[in-house]
């Protein structure tokens, strides 16, 4: 029997199979080499968003896109739907690679019909309830410190795709960086991330930072705000790193190393959209008639 023509309960059946067999992914190391290749990465990728800034126009990527396919992004966007779009930074017209690493780099936009700027930003920056909004995705997050426009804060990720299950504790600084009335910035930098030991026990022993499964070794994000349009779009630029992808064991980690940076960013945009709306319908249901 070929695979095309196995039933719905034989391919559920083959993937429990595959769960319980599957080996757990070999530990992988984080090398100084592949620190590097990264943080020159982020480094030409900032120095990209800086110089995009400084004009005042486009601000938002999907601004830049030729028509028609700009025409066609927007028109998705009043759907309601995530724009997003699979990005590289070049070095000298050349890729940047590592043999040991990999890097995801993932753009995307979405429109908040309704809300305003300032909404939005009270709603980014309420992160002791982000465990609420972004769950399943965030088993548990926390301020540990502010001054001002900037924050340091705590955040433990769980990803499960097929046969993979992490659970990940991470620390961030975020920047809000306003620009004018109606435009806002912020950046993410992600300054420690260990994975715990056993995703059944998600508050119990880390392995190692930088000697783990390899799925998260570095994040860092960068998000725009513009209100316009009787709304206000978000946009999510997201450079992450992980381990390589091993010959024999391609099956069981691509999907999850490949997978999981595009689906994080459509998650995160979709739900603080879905959550945004949520509270401007119920504002405007309890205002006074008239109002």
């Amino acid at each position: 029997m070929t695979t095309r023509s196995m039933s719905p309960r034989r391919w559920a059946a083959a993937l429990v199979c595959a769960s319980l067999l599957a080996p757990p992914a070999p530990a992988a190391q984080l090398k100084k080499k592949s620190v590097e290749t990264f943080d020159r990465y982020v480094r030409l990728t900032e120095a990209r968003i800086d110089a995009e800034l400084l004009k005042a126009d486009p601000f938002l990527w999907v601004d830049s896109l030729a028509e028609p396919a700009r025409s066609a992004a927007y028109l998705r966007l009043r759907r309601g739907e995530v724009v997003i779009e699979k990005m590289k930074t070049l070095d000298n017209g050349q890729p940047i690679k590592d043999s040991d690493a990999l890097i995801h780099h993932w753009i995307g936009t979405v429109f908040v019909p309704g809300v305003t700027l300032q909404q939005t930003m009270d709603l980014a920056q309420q992160y002791d309830r982000h465990a609420e909004i972004y769950k399943p995705d965030v088993m548990k997050a926390k301020i540990l410190s502010r001054d001002g426009n900037n924050f340091k804060v705590f955040f433990r990720f769980y990803k499960k795709k097929t046969v993979v299950t992490t659970v990940h504790n991470t620390e961030h600084e975020v920047h809000y960086i306003p620009i004018d009335s109606h435009r806002l910035q912020t950046r993410t930098w992600t300054t420690r991330i260990a994975q715990v030991e056993d995703h059944h026990r998600p508050e119990g022993p880390e392995k190692p930072v930088g000697n783990d499964s390899g799925y998260l070794w570095r994040m860092h994000t960068y998000w725009r705000y513009l209100e316009r349009d009787g709304g206000t779009y978000i946009q999510l630029e997201s450079v992450t790193l992980s381990r390589d992808i091993p010959a024999l064991l391609d099956w069981l980690i691509r999907p999850f190393v490949e997978g999981v940076p595009r689906e994080s960013v459509t998650f995160t945009l979709d739900t603080t959209r879905k959550k945004l709306i949520e509270l401007h319908a119920s504002a405007t249901a309890q205002k006074p008639t008239g109002e």
